[in-house]
């Protein structure tokens, strides 16, 4: 039985070429796509700099020499999700943030009140604990739709899925979403 690297697989007939410049060419072109990707998902920079090595390094260690298809942006996008949503659940949401990363927010938004500030992050964390319940391919749908504002057409081209197919899981995956958020918000 395989060992499984968190990354999924490449589409048939894909190749990852491990030669140190095409992979220096890939990383420099596609760094800040992963970074921000892992970024919306486990809202922690620490984190999404810890996906993106986790990507790459993957990706370098991977065996078979084979070569990324014509849409690497694609494959490095959906591993990262993957990867940011199964580091998430893999530490049960850890619930310390950095303090550098709350000041941050709060110099550049002084004219919000602090409660209103609290509360929105209280919401995104909460919206993140309720996606780590959906089923793999749930989270990583909603994720793509709601974090990242892809439509359903660009998320069924890199899923390899249909338009349908996407609106279902999308559906299902709103609905448990909400169902999980209703009883905080008093069923808004």
């Amino acid at each position: 039985m395989a060992e499984d690297d968190g990354i999924r697989p490449l589409p048939e007939g894909a190749e990852l070429h491990q030669d140190p410049a095409e992979l220096e060419r890939i990383f420099s072109e596609y760094h800040r796509k992963v970074f921000g990707a892992a970024y919306r998902v486990t809202g922690n920079a620490s984190d999404a700099e810890d996906v993106l090595q986790t990507v790459f390094l993957r990706l370098l260690n991977r065996k078979g020499g084979r070569r990324l298809s014509d849409q690497p942006g694609a494959y490095l996008y959906r591993a990262a999700v993957n990867a940011a949503v199964d580091l998430l659940r893999a530490r049960g949401r850890a619930s310390s943030v950095p303090l550098d990363e709350e000041a941050a927010p709060i110099a550049d938004s002084a004219h919000k009140a602090p409660d209103r500030q609290h509360a929105g992050r209280e919401m995104r964390r909460q919206l993140r604990d309720a996606v780590l319940e959906l089923s793999p391919q749930g989270a990583e749908v909603f994720t793509l739709k709601y974090f990242e504002g892809l439509r359903n057409q660009e998320i069924a081209e890199i899923l390899g899925k249909s338009q349908t197919s996407v609106g279902v899981m999308l559906f299902r995956a709103r609905n448990k979403v909400r169902s999980e958020l209703e009883p905080l918000f008093g069923g808004v």
